[in-house]
Formats: C-alpha cells, structure tokens, sequence
C-alpha cells in the first residue's frame, strides 16, 4: 500500500473515532462548568460531530475499496500497563468488512434521529443532558463497533449501556423511569458479568484480548480462533450470555418494554436500531471461536429460535405501540441470531442494516400513529379491520389461551429473575450491611468508652 494513502487511512480512522469523543468533552465542559448553551449551539454542535465521523468513515471505506484492503488498524497504545502481572489495556481500532459498516450505520441513525430529538425536545428542561447522553452513547458505539481488543469493545459496551440506562430515567421527576432504569442496568451488570469473565478468560487462553492474534491472520470473517474446542465452549458460552443480556434475548427480554420509558429518540436509536443488535455484533466479531465448537453453534441456534418465536407471540398482546414495536425488534433479533449460528454471517449483517433502519423508521413515526388512525377511522366512518390471520383461527382455543397468557406475562422471565437473582442478593447484600452496621456501632462504642476513659484537663485551671 502506498505510504501516503495509509496515512490518510490513519488520518481518517483517527477523526472517526475522535469526533464523538470530542462532542462528549463539549457537553460535559459545558455541564461542569455551568455554561449557558442554546438549543441551536446543542444541535449545531451534534450536527457538525457526526457530519465530521461520518464522512471519516465513508472516506475509509473508500480508500479501502481503492486499494482493495480489508484489514486497517489504527494504534492508540497502551492505556494501563501492568508489566509484572502481564496485563494491558490495549486501546486499538480496526476498520474490516464487520466494522466499517457497523459504524457507518451508527453515525447515519444517530444523526438522523438527532436532528429528530432537535425538535421532539425544543424547550424541553433536560435539553442539554439528553444531548450529554446521547453523545456518549455515540462514542460507545463508535468504540464497540471499531473495537480491536476485547477491552476496546468492553469500554464501548459500558458506555453504551450507561447511557442507556441514564436515558431510560431521563424524566426522573417521576417514579417509574427512575426505577425501571435501575431495572435495566441491574440487568445489564449480571450479563456484563459473563463479557468480564470471558475476556480474562481469553487473556488467560491466548496472553492478550487482541481480536487479530486471537482469529487468526485472516481478515474477517476468514479468521481462525486460535483456542481449543473446550476453550470456544467455554468462553463461546460466556460471550453468548453477554449477548443475550445487551440484546435482549430469553431469559433477558423482560427488560424491552422497561426501557421504552425514555423519550421516543433515544428508544428508537437504542432498542430499535443499534444498541439492541450490539449482542449480534458480538457474536459477529468473535464468529471464529463458534466455528470451533458444534455444542456452542447449536446453543446460538437453539437460543436465536427460541427468542424469535416467544417474542412474536409477545409481540401481539402488547397494549401500547412501544412495547410491541420492542418485541417486534426481539423478534427480528433472534432471527440474526440465529443466521449467525447457522453461518451466515454477510447475510446477518445485511440484516442488521435493513432492520434497524426500518425500525427507526416506525418508532420516530410511533408518536402521530395513532392520531393517524384516528383521523382515519373519522374518515371511513367505522373501525379499521382486526380480523385474526388464517393461522391463527386453526389454533385449539386451550393453546390459543395459553400461548396468549404466556405472551401477556412476558414469558414470566421477568418474576422469575427477581425471584432467582434480584431477590437473593438483594438479601445478601442486606445481610452484609447488617454485619456491618453492627461491626461499626460496636467499634464506635469502644471509641467513646477510650475517649471517656482520657482525663480531659481544663486549660483555663492548667494555665492559673
């Protein structure tokens, strides 16, 4: 490749990364330091930044197809470095055929519903803060989606499920944003669990989180997995749970309907379009180590299945639009899931695009839908047709009943979560804190009893 051509791939991938980053530095400056910044500065500001990475991006992916590469890495060096337990956090990006267009996905929707959000919040009191998060969860996809270690994709995978949650209690003048964003980040945590143990277990396997030495020299998705069939297995299961988790796949999809409580840009963004198929992404990224294990593929299959049906049917009960456009998005979800399981990793990624486009697209529109209907039924003089489909008129009413109170219930993951997992370690954790509190009134006790125990000498007496 030519020198100054690579330099220019570097030049680009760097202001492709860079710009979110700056635009989060502008919003919190601004936050910290109490700066008053119009609505028009805000959305100039969020226009600018993504024009700036977007066309970065584009720019890459000329050069590449130009010189026919399919392999750009861009160094940032070693942010913690720890030379006697050989641990590093390697900050690096790669531009290849998975990223590039994950990206690119990212800068377009974000700034379309940008734009959305500019005039959704006008006067809106939060105005500023949504931006804050919003540009945060631009620069965590940015860092998932051009993540060249596994500690690179976990920093994005925070940052975007931080500023999720944070965009869920977004209206924390009231109850139920508040704690059904603490619902979804408690979720988020147990599942980030299994993304924390998989990449110490990756370093343990392999000395480093570097996805390149961990498949091969292969550009993707050409990559072989340097790892044993039991190592896929077990690192495959792990990395699978943080997938279901962030994406919303069983035993996790309860949480969908939760985090609809955010204003309707960041869930259309969010649970529609890009954050809800980072789990996907995932599993594309690491697409070598399932090759090496038939257990792990038919574990994605069977999971990708499961998750598209049961979310269909939920899907079809629910009583508001969000919801349903949730499930809906579940639904589709599971079946690239189920794409990458069997294999089809291009044809998962095409689908990606086009679903979270179209989904975008339904929950930006979600808002004025039902004034349309409205404004339609007045038109026609009756209510518009609900007619049940062929199939399911076939259906025995006793299935009929059950299937339709095991959607209307979500499954029951929900109850069962908080009776397997919220509920025992919200009482260990209450068992420690009375430890605690007993350890720190007995130490306290025996504070005051020395102090008591101390001659106290008046000066006034010691000085006559």
């Amino acid at each position: 490749m030519n020198l100054s051509i690579a330099v220019l791939m570097s030049f680009f991938g760097a202001c492709a990364i860079a710009s979110p980053a700056v635009l989060v530095l502008f919003f919190a400056m601004r936050s910290v330091l109490n700066v008053p910044t119009t609505e028009r500065i805000i959305s100039w500001a969020t226009q600018t930044v993504v024009t700036i990475g977007l066309l970065s991006s584009v720019s890459v992916l000329a050069l590449m197809l130009y010189t026919g590469s399919r392999h750009v890495e861009v160094e940032m060096g070693n942010i913690v470095l720890v030379p006697n337990d050989e641990f590093h956090f390697h900050l690096k990006f790669v531009f290849d055929r998975l990223s590039v267009p994950f990206c690119i996905l990212s800068f377009v929707l974000v700034g379309t519903v940008g734009t959305f959000a500019n005039r959704y919040l006008h006067r809106e009191p939060g105005y500023g803060r949504f931006f804050l998060f919003y540009s945060m969860f631009l620069l965590g996809m940015v860092c998932a989606s051009l993540a060249g270690t596994i500690e690179t994709l976990f920093l994005g995978w925070e940052l975007v499920g931080l500023s999720s949650t944070l965009l869920i209690a977004y209206f924390h003048d009231r109850q139920a944003p508040v704690v059904n964003g603490q619902r979804v980040w408690s979720i988020y945590r147990i599942a980030d669990a299994g993304f924390l143990l998989a990449a110490v277990a990756l370093h343990h396997a392999t000395g480093e989180g570097d996805f390149v030495g961990l498949m091969g020299s292969g550009p993707w998705p050409d990559g072989h997995a340097s790892l044993s069939s039991s190592q896929a297995l077990g690192i495959g299961s792990l990395l699978l749970f943080a997938a279901a988790g962030k994406s919303g796949l069983i035993p996790f999809s309860s949480w969908l309907p939760r985090a609809m409580e955010g204003p309707t840009p960041s869930s259309a963004v969010f649970y529609g379009a890009l954050s809800i198929h980072l789990g996907a992404f995932l599993l594309l990224r690491v697409s070598p180590i399932l090759q090496l294990s038939l257990p792990l593929t038919v574990m994605v299959v069977v999971l990708g299945l499961t998750t598209a049906i049961f979310a269909a049917f939920a899907s079809r009960v629910q009583t508001d639009i969000k919801s349903s456009l949730a499930f809906a998005s579940v639904t589709q979800v599971g079946i690239i899931v189920t794409e990458i399981g069997l294999g089809f990793y291009y044809l998962a990624l095409i689908h990606i695009i086009g679903h979270a486009c179209l989904r975008t697209l339904q929950l930006l529109r979600a808002p004025t839908l039902l004034r349309d209907y409205t404004v339609l039924e007045n038109a026609i003089g009756g209510r518009l047709s609900t007619q049940a489909p062929v199939v399911v008129k076939g259906i025995p009413e006793a299935l009929s009943k059950f299937a339709y109170r095991l959607a209307i219930e979500r499954g029951g993951f929900d109850a069962a979560i908080e009776r397997l997992i919220t509920h025992p370690v919200a009482s260990l954790f209450r068992l420690f804190d009375r430890y605690e509190r007993k350890w720190t009134d007995l130490l306290s006790r025996k504070a005051s009893r020395d102090s008591d125990a101390v001659p106290v000498i008046d000066a006034k007496e010691d000085w006559a």
